[in-house]
């Protein structure tokens, strides 16, 4: 775990140094948002029509905004030979994948805390249930950033890795983006805790199969 540590130390001090990554995924992010708060105009003052489509507007935003981070994640491993030097370090492959897990995980936490805000003031809408929500967000974002880890370092290799990610990622991430979604509906319209249960075990058995198939499969992804 500490060389895991490691490498989010790296990942996380390389891109709050230069934003790159982060300030990319908040514009596209919020850029979502707006083109959304736009098209539906006067929609927006109907607390019913708001409701079923917030849920849908948050997630469409994440995971597009999170797409593009993971295009990136390997990729600046290629640029100078880092990424065979992380494959020559003595230290198991899975530590790696660890680490890259944590940091994009990292960054797109703090993409969705930016963009939440955005949402509220351009929708007009007010969460009551912020810890709800939080317990939706995080098992949803860590299932779409295991997965998507996995598949940005199998997509790197290719040619056309940055059209090659979101035709990999996407079907595999229905079944974390359909609970999320349905458990995000009802949160926002002050439901409780305990009638989200179902999604929620949903996506901690979804992260949890797929982290340690990531974890065992990943030194074989990133053989050329």
């Amino acid at each position: 775990m500490l060389r895991s540590l490691y490498i989010v130390s790296k990942d996380l001090k390389a891109e709050f140094r230069t934003k790159q990554m982060l300030n990319s995924m908040a514009i596209f992010s919020v850029l979502v948002i707006t083109i959304f708060s736009i098209s539906l105009g006067d929609l927006l003052g109907q607390k019913e029509i708001v409701d079923s489509l917030a849920p849908g507007v948050l997630w469409i935003a994440f995971v597009f905004a999170g797409t593009l981070g993971l295009s990136r994640s390997f990729t600046y491993e290629t640029e100078n030979g880092c990424l065979e030097g992380l494959k020559l370090c003595p230290v198991d492959r899975g530590a790696i994948y660890t680490g890259k897990t944590i940091s994009s995980a990292v960054i797109m936490f703090a993409v969705e805390v930016l963009t939440i805000p955005v949402f509220i003031v351009l929708f007009n809408y007010n969460i009551h249930n912020i810890a709800g929500l939080s317990l939706i967000i995080i098992p949803g974002t860590l299932g779409f950033i295991i997965v998507g880890t996995l598949l940005s370092a199998l997509a790197v290799n290719t040619r056309t890795s940055e059209i090659m990610l979101p035709i990999l990622l996407l079907p595999l991430v229905i079944p974390v983006i359909i609970p999320a979604v349905m458990a995000t509906g009802k949160i926002l319209v002050d439901g409780d805790i305990s009638d989200i249960i179902s999604e929620l075990r949903l996506l901690i058995v979804y992260d949890l199969i797929f982290f340690v198939v990531g974890h065992l499969i990943f030194e074989y992804t990133i053989q050329e």
